[in-house]
This record gives structure tokens, sequence and C-alpha cells, in this order.
């Protein structure tokens, strides 16, 4: 296909809000695409280069970007950042400013030059080829191109939206569970759609677990105390919820990687976990566990910040060597070639013991109980060691990837006269300051939660409180690297902020109760009563471990609603 043609398809998608309307778009584009274009089609409407756990961005800024259309098209720098400043859409700089009409490129050949920018460490090389690539480009072409190397393409196409254009696209519906579940074993859309498109229904049920694709994590479902979770659960495993950072560890020969519960490459923060697995003897596995820093003498559990310090890349060697983690190890995906998400959790359990039995890698503390009785006295004794709460498994439940079920339960401490758990959040606008705050120019934030059904973000609270002045000056800063000039397309407002920013960073609230609304979109009826937080109190740092998507969703939401002893209307 030519790059001209797929940029009349994002133009298509770019003028409706419909998510209807974009699934009948994109499954007509998949009908004309061969199955590498397929693969590369599925990653660009979705914004992105590759399958997001890759990490793989261009890495041009603004800047360099107006420096690239200014000797593309023999136009002064200062005259294109006017353009810029006035337009707000360096792709519509780059379509306004190309007076040529290209040179009818291929997708795979523009493709193939915006991912080896990408690849390229040297930034005079990423540099001189965006200008290349640009001066083949119509007008038409660069608008969508520039975005796409910058990483804003915000077309407002969502992985939901994608699955059902991949079923829709060989006319078959009732493929879309199994493209799901493709989806959940391998978390690369763009591969999904290529196999598809070269198999059909049968490469479909092939698809099978894989060393290096992140699998999509299994969720719990939150119970209100120790009595309705053996009346879920009856006899069953327990285990103490550590306040880590959850792994999941893939290992082929010597070769490790590590992900993060948001499937985010995290490999380089723990090089200690590297080297312990690297010591498995075993061909290959998959792993889950919780890391964190424990002081072995006191038995104290460092809080999850410590971890998260890691980030850092220049630092990681430094903390590793300083507080290295431990990994408490609760499940095994795969071993030695063999899938085991379909075991019952006792004979996962048993390869978990045979296999990690001392060092940095070692089981997660676990009890079996066969009474009410046993689940409180246990969940008792993890509160008083410092611990947030517990798990609770069903001995015969299998592992459900990317599914919230009641194989997996969680039950946490409760604070008095509060919620008895925190909410994740996605910010999705913020307010300009007031009184005290003027001087921030930030003053509190609309956040919201992800409806993955409707593929869109629903608004639950506005949030004023729970953060320094130092750490509203150093938000505002990060939200206005992500600031829009209007509503993106996939959220669900009647509320308008100062600013709408891209849907981005997930920050944790503490609310004294979920009360209903006519307000907020989350969890909305038909009533048009919608879900609220009343008095959220952000937790003060974001959640660097989670996506937009990984927020509580409206069916946890309603769920923690049901859950409360009263509830209040807005």
């Amino acid at each position: 296909m030519l790059f001209f043609r797929f940029c009349e398809f994002l133009e298509g998608l770019e003028a409706t809000s419909s998510r209807l309307e974009m699934a009948d778009i994109l499954s007509q584009l998949y009908k004309d695409l061969s199955d590498q274009e397929a693969r590369i089609a599925a990653y660009l409407v979705l914004g992105q280069i590759e399958a997001p756990f890759r990490g793989l961005e261009t890495g041009l800024s603004d800047k360099l970007i107006i420096e690239g259309i200014s000797k593309a098209c023999n136009i002064k720098q200062e005259n294109i950042a006017k353009l810029y400043k006035d337009l707000g859409d360096l792709g519509l700089v780059a379509e306004r400013s190309i007076k040529w009409s290209g040179r009818s490129l291929e997708l795979l050949r523009v493709y193939g030059e915006i991912l080896q920018i990408a690849k390229d460490r040297a930034m005079l090389n990423k540099l001189m080829g965006f200008i290349n690539l640009l001066k083949g480009l119509s007008p038409i072409e660069a608008r969508y191109a520039v975005r796409i190397v910058l990483g804003k393409l915000r077309l407002g196409v969502g992985e939901s939206t994608l699955i059902d254009a991949l079923a829709l696209s060989v006319s078959e519906r009732e493929l879309k569970p199994q493209i799901e579940r493709a989806y959940t074993l391998c978390s690369d859309l763009g591969k999904v759609a290529m196999e598809l498109k070269r198999g059909g229904k049968e490469a479909l049920e092939g698809f099978k677990l894989e060393v290096g694709y992140p699998v999509r994590m299994a969720l719990a479902e939150r119970v209100k105390d120790a009595q309705e979770l053996f009346q879920r659960l009856g006899p069953c495993a327990l285990e103490a919820k550590y306040d880590g950072l959850r792994l999941q560890v893939h290992k082929a020969n010597q070769e490790v990687t590590i992900f993060s519960r948001s499937l985010e490459n995290i490999t380089h923060m723990f090089p200690e976990v590297v080297e312990e697995t690297k010591n498995l003897e075993i061909n290959n596995i998959i792993f889950e566990g919780e890391a964190v820093i424990l002081d072995e003498e006191s038995g104290e559990f460092f809080p999850f910040q410590a971890i998260v310090r890691r980030k850092r890349k220049h630092q990681v060697e430094k903390y590793a060597k300083e507080m290295p983690v431990n990994v408490f190890v609760f499940d095994i995906l795969y071993l030695n070639s063999q899938d085991l998400t379909n075991l019952p959790l006792i004979e996962r359990r048993e390869h978990i013991e045979k296999l990690f039995k001392r060092g940095r890698l070692r089981p997660s503390e676990l009890t079996f109980i066969k009474t009410p009785e046993e689940i409180e006295d246990f969940f008792e004794s993890v509160l008083l060691r410092g611990l947030e709460g517990i798990m609770a498994k069903r001995l015969d439940g299998i592992y459900s990837a990317g599914a919230r079920n009641f194989n997996w339960v969680k039950l946490k401490r409760s604070y008095r006269g509060q919620l008895k758990d925190s909410i994740d959040v996605v910010i999705l606008g913020y307010y300009s300051g007031k009184g005290s705050r003027v001087k921030l120019g930030i003053g509190g934030l609309l956040v919201g939660i992800y409806d993955e059904i409707n593929d869109e973000f629903l608004t639950v609270s506005k949030i004023g409180s729970g953060f320094t002045q130092e750490e509203w000056q150093s938000l505002k800063s990060k939200l206005d690297e992500i600031k829009l000039n209007q509503k993106p397309k996939n959220v669900k407002s009647i509320l308008e902020p100062d600013f709408w920013v891209e849907p981005k960073y997930v920050i944790s609230v503490e609310a004294d109760e979920i009360t209903l609304s006519k307000l907020h979109t989350a969890g909305m009826d038909k009533s048009q009563r919608g879900l609220a937080l009343r008095f959220p109190r952000a937790l003060g740092y974001i959640r660097e471990d989670k996506t937009p998507k990984d927020t509580t969703s409206p069916e946890e939401l309603r769920r923690l609603y049901e859950l409360q002893p009263k509830v209040s209307v807005e």
C-alpha cells in the first residue's frame, strides 16, 4: 500500500469520534494490507512504532523537528517556529511548508525509515534521516509522518477498537474472543494482526506463550471481609500482599527480560534479579513475583518508592549494591517450553517450591486455610508486620491471563471512616491555581478511569490535595509537555478543566467515600448518575509502574461502591 493511501485512512479516523465508525474504517484498511503492512498499521494507528514493551521511540524533540522541517523545506527556522506557535501542531506545520507532491513511497518504506530513525543512536543521524524522509513526502503524508515521529498521532484509537476492526476485516465477529486471547498471550497487536492476515482462524487457535513476549497479567477481585472471601473461595491459599513492584521475568537460555505490571521492559532496573535468574538450571521460564527491599535482620520492608528510584538508569548499580531486592515468586506460567497457565494453582505452586529455594528469588509466603477464622488470623498477622493485606487464591484456579475474576481475591487493610482501598486514576486535565496557588499555575486535577469495554476514559473526581508545593510544580511541568488544545476524543466528560492533557500519568488516591454523582461519567447508569470520589486525596506520587489503561476499572469502582457500609449522593 502507498503511504499516501494509508494517510487517507488516518484522515478518516481523525475526522470521527465514533468508535463504530473507527472500527469500520480500520476494517476496510486491513482488507487492503499485506501481512507485514497489517503488523505495521497496528502499531501506527495506536501511536506506536513497535509493541509498547519494546520501548522504542524516535527521540526527536519539537526543536529538532522544527530544524528538520526548516532544512527540508529551505525555510528559516524562526518562520517555522512562528507557524508552530500559531498552529500548535508540527504535523500541520510540515503540511503547510511542503510545496512538492512527494515520491509515492510505499508504507513499508516510510515505516522502515522511521524505524531506522528510532534505532539510530546518533542524534545527527536521526535528524538527517528525518530530513531525507520529509523530502520524499507530500503535504498530507508529512502531516502524519511528523505526528508519528513525535508520538503525537492521537487518533483516539485504542486496543479494543482495533480488535473489533480486525474481527470485522475477516467478516467473522465471533473471532473477537480469539483475537483478544492471542493479544493477552503476546501483548503485541501488530503480531496478532499479522498472524490473522497470514493464517486466519487457524493462526489464532495456534497462538501460544512465547518467551520475550509479556503475558497480560492476571488480576484480582476485591472483597470486604474474611467472611465474604471464604464464601467466594472456600478452602484456599493465602499469600501476604507486599507493597512492592510486580515483575514478570522471562528467561531463554542466558537471556533474561523483566517486565513490569504495565508490561514495560524494566530489565535494567534489576541486575541482581537478572543474575539470579540466569543461574536457574532450566532452558526457559516465565514466572511472576513481587520485588521488595527487605531488611533481613529486622524483617522490615522498605516502601514502594525505594524501588521506583531505580528508574534512574545511572544509579541502578548503586541501588542494587546498597539495597538489593528480593523477589517473592508467586506464580509460574511457562517452564521448559511447557505452558503451565491451565494447570491448577496447587500444581503451579509445586513447580515454584522445587525451583526457588534460596537466594534473592524465593517462594512467596503462602498458607492453606480451611475456615474464615484462619483467614482472620493470617490477615491480622500480616497487618502487624506492616504489610498492606493478603491475596487469596482458588486451589484449582488456572492463571487467567489479562482477566480479573474470583480465582484471585485481595483483602487489604481497613481505614476507619475511609475506603478500604486506594484507587488508581489517570490525569485528564488540570485547573489554574487560585489563592496561594496562583503562582504555581496549577490548583487541581481532573482525573478519570479507563473503560475497556467502550475504549474511553471517564471522569471520577477533581483533586486538589495530597501534593506538596514542590510536587505541584513538578507535576505542572510534566503536564505542560502533554497539554492539548482540545478534549481528547476518547475522553467522556461533563466537566471542562482549564487545560486538557493527554491521558498519560496515573496516580493513586484515597477518599472518604464513593458517591453517586451527576457530574462524573465513571460508571454512569441509565439514570445519568455516575460514580465520584468524596474528599479525594492524592498519595503524592505518579505510579510509574502503571499505564493509563491500568487504572481502577468502572466495574471495580462499582464493586468498591457496593462494599461500602454507607453511600451518599453528591
